[in-house]
């Protein structure tokens, strides 16, 4: 059956030849079956709504202290040049740039980053340390703000105070309590394991495995040293232009 002609949707691949957290953490206590589809992972009160809940939350004293945070430098995590701005434009991108247009899933819309197996993806190095320095800030305006929210609003007040104008922020992101287990990021049993893996051919971009988007297990989107480490600019460029793509991402924006 041609592409063209094949159903839209990917049977299976959640469920199926997936690697899931079990793989990558075979000796933690899997306590699955005691809170599959149980209320009491989520710490909100069951009439909790969020998007009601941010609607009080002070907007510019949020701003104010996250302002702040840019460049109150910690011993224990010094900011590069006094600002924690790359850090947290950082955090914020690669909060988003799991999403991928082929499922709709992925991005920042549920502060995902914080579960596994994101928050030990080779990419997201470090980033723990920045999700570190906004937890006074969470802590402090509680559940007015989701960690959703906060993940990604740092990437917009870190530009700002760096001198950027931006078009403003648009909050209402739900948390979600636990890892997700329906997102498919593909089969291999190793971080950053050969591009080879998830493509028909790896020298043809667009023979990727559908739903993903990035080219290794444990990336964002693409090797920055190229196709499976080697340097190869035109071969890159077909990777970056198709990994973007399934980002919701045309040239000009890549």
């Amino acid at each position: 059956m041609s592409e063209a002609g094949k159903c839209p949707f990917n049977h299976g691949a959640a469920t199926g030849g997936a690697t899931t957290n079990t793989h990558w953490w075979p000796n933690a206590l899997n306590l699955d079956i005691l809170h599959q589809h149980d209320t009491k992972t989520n710490p909100m009160d069951k009439d909790f709504d969020y998007r009601k809940e941010v609607k009080k939350l002070d907007f510019e004293a949020l701003k104010k202290d996250m302002s702040a945070l840019m460049t109150d430098s910690q011993s224990w995590w010094p900011a590069d040049w006094g600002h924690y701005g790359g850090l947290m434009i950082r955090l914020s991108w690669h909060a988003a740039g799991t999403y991928r247009i082929a499922d709709g899933r992925g991005g920042a819309g549920a502060g995902d980053q914080r579960f596994a197996p994101l928050n030990s993806w080779p990419d997201n190095a470090s980033l723990d340390k920045a999700r570190r320095l906004l937890w006074p800030i969470k802590k402090k305006y509680g559940k007015r703000i989701s960690w959703a929210d906060l993940l990604t609003l740092a990437g917009t007040i870190a530009y700002e105070t760096m001198g950027l104008k931006t078009f403003g922020f648009g909050f209402g992101r739900a948390d979600t309590w636990h890892p997700a287990k329906d997102i498919y990021w593909g089969a291999e049993k190793e971080w950053l394991a050969p591009s080879d893996e998830r493509y028909d051919s790896v020298d043809d971009a667009k023979t990727m495995e559908n739903p993903l988007a990035a080219v290794q297990m444990g990336l964002i989107y693409v090797n920055p040293e190229g196709v499976n480490g080697k340097s190869d600019p035109q071969k890159t460029a077909d990777h970056i232009r198709v990994t973007f793509e399934r980002m919701a991402m045309n040239d000009e924006e890549t």
